[in-house]
């Protein structure tokens, strides 16, 4: 029974699709001016995760991740570089995708584009216009009057009243309250903009998302979700936007990702303790990345440092040295699976809130097993060395070739790494230990590790 913590009523449910058949789950993506960060990382491998899992339950699942790709940065971004606008979205959408890649990221069932999107914004503004909801303002821009839906605040439990009193709502003449957000921007000087009722313009940022998810999923869907710092105020206004221009509920279940935390400060660009995926990728390897962000609950803050991604590097390497090897037929691994518990057991950690940081102790319990039968009962450890790579692609790991894992990022051939090998094992075989060791120290200092096992010796990397 899959139970998922809904923001909304901060708790967790169970969940039920609206069509058993089919669930549609939206997700905020990129605003495309700079390369990805570890926060957006966290978004991409945990939704990630949470799609491969509702595959197992559910016949289909349709995945919307969005892309902005018009925004204030991004015009700005554009003015500073003396970039083409399309030029530098574009570059940035490809560096993203790369980015996925490298971490083990499935597609989404559709990406749209915001500037794709017009006319379904078009449309919401205008139903909302027509409701009373929304005004255009003495400037020409289109606002969206945020008293006259009375259940504002209820994704972020935040008091209409302690908002208008806050630092953090700008008042603007142009707006009949300080509450009151954009809709639709009217046109600057060398900006971007399309041509609309209202003059030429260009979209604000939250009804954007609402356009296309609805365009995508339909008025009333079952999953949304995004970084945490996005339930208050884009989700609260796309909640907004959406049911005062549907007169229906938007979206059953929101889900929100946690703040990746820098040495336990918040990842900020103020900070200067800001890291992107392809920095942080000049030294780790994308699979240790993806385990890294898995081994704390999606909602709890992750903390980033190095000692940590070490952690997790050696963490995954002891997983893959666990399937070394080891290989069995489908019937084989599935008469062991129905001999132990393991499969189950990591279903049960998925379904309760898509727990990974149980579901990465219960691959170590496996790992161990195998490990502990590789002599006593080859053919079993083959089995579950093969049950370990099936439920570690439950969580996107562990499918790899054990050998290519733990010899990427090696320096020396292959081949020149063997030829070492060789001379150790013939300074072995003449008991002249000392070249033998000094054969192995120095492979030890290009971070290559020797290990004999059963008159063998393989090799990794540190």
């Amino acid at each position: 029974m899959l139970k998922i913590y809904n923001t909304l009523s901060k708790e967790k449910e169970v969940f039920q699709p609206i069509n058993p058949e089919k669930v549609g789950m939206y997700v905020c993506g990129m605003t495309v001016y700079d390369y990805c960060h570890m926060g957006h990382a966290r978004v991409l491998v945990m939704f990630d995760v949470i799609t491969r899992h509702l595959r197992r339950h559910f016949p289909q699942v349709e995945y919307v991740r969005n892309i902005t790709d018009i925004d204030d940065k991004i015009i700005q971004r554009a003015i500073e570089n003396k970039e083409d606008i399309y030029a530098l979205t574009n570059r940035f959408i490809d560096a993203m995708h790369e980015d996925e890649r490298a971490l083990g990221i499935l597609p989404p069932d559709a990406e749209p584009r915001a500037t794709d999107a017009i006319d379904q914004m078009f449309y919401m503004i205008k139903t909302l216009i027509d409701k009373g909801i929304a005004y255009q303002g003495e400037n020409g821009d289109v606002y969206y009057s945020v008293r006259q839906f009375k259940n504002y605040g209820k994704l972020s439990g935040k008091n209409i009243d302690d908002l208008e009193a806050g630092a953090r709502v700008g008042v603007e003449s142009n707006k009949k309250d300080p509450l009151d957000f954009v809709l639709w921007k009217m046109a600057k000087p060398n900006e971007p903009s399309w041509e609309s009722p209202w003059g030429d313009g260009r979209p604000g940022w939250h009804i954007e998302c609402s356009a296309m998810s609805c365009n995508h999923l339909g008025n009333h869907f079952d999953i949304h979700g995004g970084g945490m710092d996005l339930a208050f105020p884009h989700h609260e206004n796309e909640i907004a936007q959406s049911e005062g221009a549907n007169d229906c509920t938007f979206v059953n279940t929101w889900m929100h990702v946690g703040f990746v935390n820098i040495n336990n400060e918040k990842m900020s660009k103020s900070l200067d303790n800001f890291f992107t995926i392809r920095g942080v990728m000049e030294n780790y390897d994308g699979e240790s990345l993806r385990y890294f962000i898995m081994s704390s609950h999606y909602r709890s803050p992750l903390n980033f440092s190095d000692e940590n991604l070490d952690n997790a590097k050696a963490s995954l390497t002891r997983l893959y040295t666990a399937t070394r090897g080891l290989q069995a037929s489908e019937s084989a691994m599935e008469e062991v699976s129905q001999r132990f518990d393991f499969e189950a057991r990591m279903t049960a950690a998925l379904d309760d809130d898509f727990n990974t940081p149980i579901a990465l102790s219960i691959l170590f319990e496996l790992a161990k097993m195998a490990n502990a039968e590789r002599e006593k009962d080859p053919d079993q450890a083959n089995a579950l060395g093969q049950l370990l790579r099936k439920l570690g692609g439950y969580i996107g790991i562990l499918q790899m070739n054990a050998d290519e894992f733990l010899k990427q990022g090696v320096a020396l051939s292959d081949d020149a790494i063997d030829a070492k090998i060789c001379q150790r094992n013939d300074a072995r075989a003449n008991k002249d230990f000392s070249t033998s060791d000094q054969i192995r120290d120095e492979l030890a200092e290009l971070g290559i590790i020797l290990e004999d096992s059963a008159g063998v010796t393989t090799w990794r990397r540190k």
